[in-house]
C-alpha cells in the first residue's frame, strides 16, 4: 500500500514537472503537436496552406495558427447558427464550397467571404440578408475576418460533412 501511494505520488510529481518544463519552454513540443487537433486532424495542416483568395485565382497562405484563430472566432460567432458548417436557420444554404460558389455574387474567396461578412446579403443577393450578422471592422479587425475566412474556405474544403444539409 504504502510503495502504491509512492508511485501514484512519484507519477503526478513527474506529470507537474513536465508540464511546467513545457510552460516554462525548457522543453519544446514539435511544431506538428502545438497545433490544434481538429485543425492538424480534419483541415490537414500543420504547415501554411493556400486559400483562394479572390476570383482571379490567386491565393494567400494561412498558417496553422491563423486557422486556429479563424476557427476560435467562428466558435465564438458563427457556432451557434452553422454547426459543422450546416446552416441551422435555413439549411438549404450551408457553408460547402458548392453552395458558397452558387451564391449571388460567389463567396468562395477570402474576399468575397469577408465582403459578405461586412455587408450580408440573402442567398440569391437580392436584399439585406437579416440571418447573418453584419461584421463591421469595430468588431473584427480586418485580419480577423481573413482569418475566419481562411477557417471556413479551408474547412469547406477539407473537412468530411462540412455544410451537410444533412441533420
Amino acid at each position: 500500500m504504502l510503495i502504491q501511494a509512492f508511485r501514484t505520488f512519484w507519477q503526478r510529481s513527474l506529470l507537474i514537472f513536465c508540464l511546467a518544463s513545457i510552460a516554462w519552454g525548457a522543453v519544446s513540443l514539435p511544431a506538428y503537436a502545438k497545433v490544434d487537433p481538429y485543425i492538424r486532424n480534419y483541415l490537414q495542416v500543420t504547415d501554411p496552406v493556400p486559400v483562394v483568395l479572390n476570383d482571379r485565382g490567386e491565393t494567400r497562405s494561412f498558417s496553422a495558427e491563423n486557422l486556429i484563430e479563424g476557427k476560435k472566432l467562428f466558435e465564438l460567432h458563427c457556432a451557434s447558427c452553422h454547426v459543422g458548417g450546416s446552416t441551422l436557420p435555413n439549411p438549404a444554404v450551408p457553408l460547402s464550397l458548392a453552395a458558397l460558389k452558387q451564391a449571388t455574387p460567389p463567396r468562395d474567396t477570402v474576399e468575397q467571404l469577408i465582403q459578405f461578412m461586412r455587408q450580408p446579403m440573402t442567398y440569391d443577393g437580392s436584399e439585406d440578408s437579416l440571418l447573418c450578422r453584419e461584421v463591421p471592422e469595430s468588431w473584427l479587425s480586418q485580419s480577423e475576418v481573413e482569418n475566419l475566412s481562411g477557417f471556413i474556405l479551408r474547412a469547406a474544403e477539407k473537412a468530411k460533412g462540412w455544410g451537410s444539409t444533412n441533420f
